[in-house]
């Protein structure tokens, strides 16, 4: 018990010197802001902690004076979305206002910490005006990726001010004019009933992509389909298990009693013998797939990729003749069983898994582009 509470000790005093010294390291790197942040985290829990005290005394002005010069050389200058730099600067002077707020130890060094809650206000709103300007303007250049950048802008406008303008609005055209909409087709030359819909529909890493069936499209009323994707199956094939032996004869000795020699009693070994039979059992697959992608306008091929897989099963056991004292110990656990089958459609389906992880690989491949 002494051990664990001596571990907890210093584990404890470990994270407190991790803590100081990440603090000092920071101030020293002129990162006053995170010097700060992390003095007033330690100040919380030990709030008479004397270099964290120090470190706060030092840099927490310096942080204030550097935010707010930093917010101000923005303002003066034609930087583009000078005022979103503006209001990230307020609101870190708003955090270690808030922070050295809820911190007694910290309140103890810093006892009148400013804040630009009045002014974040202000600045909110202009910054609010400049991305929405910022998205009208890429939306009008009509290009998938200015539409992309559009709905980011529009989405600076609605956070910093909920609801501006037609901001939510803006964002839906240019989200909807950014998105590739692709029509899945069913999957070709299935003779397996092989359904690789899930695969594909799956994919959801990128917002800017969107898969639908030909009915979906219509019901949902998409006014542009941009590509055609299925899957191609070519097929696959499943060779007979094939069976492979080796033998290993192994020799012994083991006790079998005792005899006195000279009035001493001493063990007596029997030699025994086995000869083991090793047995290994195999089959393997191949199938491969095509994921053919089509532009829908110029009906040409986008990516035409042939995907594979080869899968296989194995499986041992073992007889003997002979004493089965002198039979290897690795071996005694396969004579006790008989001869292995493998399931009824199991390498097909492991087969099928594996695709389908290939299969999801490339999308997310392809895709991750737009």
């Amino acid at each position: 018990m002494r051990f664990l509470h001596s571990i907890s000790a210093i584990v404890v005093v470990a994270f407190a010197v991790a803590a100081c010294n990440s603090g000092k390291s920071a101030y020293k790197h002129g990162d006053y802001y995170q010097a700060v942040l992390t003095s007033v985290q330690k100040l919380r829990s030990s709030p008479e902690h004397k270099k964290s005290v120090e470190v706060l005394k030092l840099s927490y002005q310096a942080a204030v004076d550097y935010l707010e010069q930093d917010a101000q050389n923005q303002l003066a200058s034609n930087a583009n979305f000078k005022y979103k730099s503006v209001v990230a600067n307020y609101e870190k002077i708003n955090q270690l206002y808030n922070d050295i707020r809820t911190s007694p130890g910290a309140l103890k060094v810093i006892p009148t910490p400013v804040n630009r809650f009045k002014e974040l206000t202000d600045y909110k709103a202009k910054a609010a005006e400049e991305s929405y300007d910022a998205g009208v303007q890429a939306l009008m250049l009509n290009t998938r990726q200015d539409s992309k950048n559009a709905y980011f802008y529009f989405s600076d406008a609605n956070n910093f001010s909920p609801g501006f303008r037609e901001s939510i609005e803006m964002m839906e055209q240019a989200k909807e004019n950014a998105t590739v909409n692709v029509i899945v087709e069913a999957t070709l030359d299935n003779r397996y009933s092989w359904n690789f819909d899930p695969t594909v529909f799956g994919y959801n890493s990128n917002m800017f992509v969107k898969f639908y069936t030909a009915q979906q499209a219509e019901q949902a009323g998409v006014k542009r389909i941009d590509q055609f994707l299925k899957v191609v199956v070519n097929g696959y094939s499943e060779g007979l298990p094939q069976i492979s032996r080796r033998v290993e004869n192994r020799t012994d000795s083991v006790k079998s009693g005792e005899k006195t020699v000279n009035g001493q009693k001493v063990p007596v070994y029997q030699r025994i013998n086995s000869t083991t039979t090793i047995f290994q059992k195999t089959a393997s697959s191949h199938a491969s797939i095509n994921l053919w992608i089509t532009d829908a306008s110029s009906k040409a091929d986008i990516k035409n990729q042939e995907i594979t897989s080869d899968m296989s099963w194995s499986d041992s056991w073992a007889i003997y003749t002979g004493d089965i004292r002198a039979v290897a110990s690795g071996n005694r656990k396969l004579v006790e069983k008989r001869e292995p089958n493998m399931g009824p459609g199991y390498l097909q389906g492991i087969t099928k898994k594996d695709l389908d992880s290939r299969l999801a690989n490339a999308i997310s491949s392809y895709y991750s582009q737009f």
